[in-house]
């Protein structure tokens, strides 16, 4: 398991169990030590990501574009640790306690947004963001990745998370996997590939650069 974690998450004992952690007020009730609060990788694809040591490539600081924050458990966490965090939600349910996230956390936008259009919210995301997370429960997975690109710094990173059973319920997960990511090559190489099976099921962590 690597341990070369971003600024700002640290591995931290809570109720005896070691676990990754970030400084900021709780959101889903998550345990916490002081202003530190522990970091649910059965709740958060990249979390996931994290615990099984891929190579996400974050550092701390960066401006950050997130896909599918629903009511913030995961975004909270990255805009604890990262530099500017615009982050967007199409349901409007999630996006109440988004915004709840986002009153304690000044670096943290929360946009009702779909992200399968990202001229809406163009005008409102700055260029040249330096990691594009995505975790959506849509078809189309690799085309949202592919449309969004347009905000990724040409020395940016792609971190997707995708979830087979959103593309077809009826076909395998290894087979969804294989065709997001013969699409996704459309516009990104591929870093790192990591079924997520331990934390969550029918789920592959990409890692990918623009091309």
């Amino acid at each position: 398991m690597s341990e070369d974690l971003p600024d700002g998450v640290e591995r931290r004992a809570f109720d005896g169990t070691d676990r990754l952690a970030t400084r900021g007020e709780p959101v889903y009730g998550e345990p916490t030590d002081g202003e530190w609060r522990a970091w649910n990788p059965n709740r958060s694809k990249l979390g996931a990501m994290l615990e099984l040591g891929m190579d996400t490539g974050l550092e701390g600081g960066e401006t950050v574009l997130y896909l599918g924050a629903a009511s913030g458990t995961t975004v909270s966490h990255v805009a604890d640790f990262a530099g500017p965090t615009y982050a967007v939600e199409f349901a409007a349910r999630p996006t109440r306690d988004l915004l709840e996230a986002a009153e304690s956390r000044p670096r943290l936008f929360p946009l009702l947004k779909d992200a399968r259009k990202p001229e809406t919210y163009a005008h409102v995301v700055e260029s040249d963001v330096d990691v594009l997370i995505q975790d959506v429960a849509t078809r189309g997975q690799a085309r949202v990745a592919l449309e969004n690109r347009r905000f990724l710094a040409d020395d940016g990173r792609l971190l997707l998370a995708v979830k087979a059973r959103s593309e077809d319920v009826t076909r395998e997960p290894t087979a969804v996997f294989e065709d997001v990511r013969e699409e996704l090559e459309e516009g990104y190489e591929i870093v790192e590939t990591e079924r997520l099976e331990t934390y969550h099921a029918d789920h592959l962590g990409i890692i990918a650069q623009p091309r």
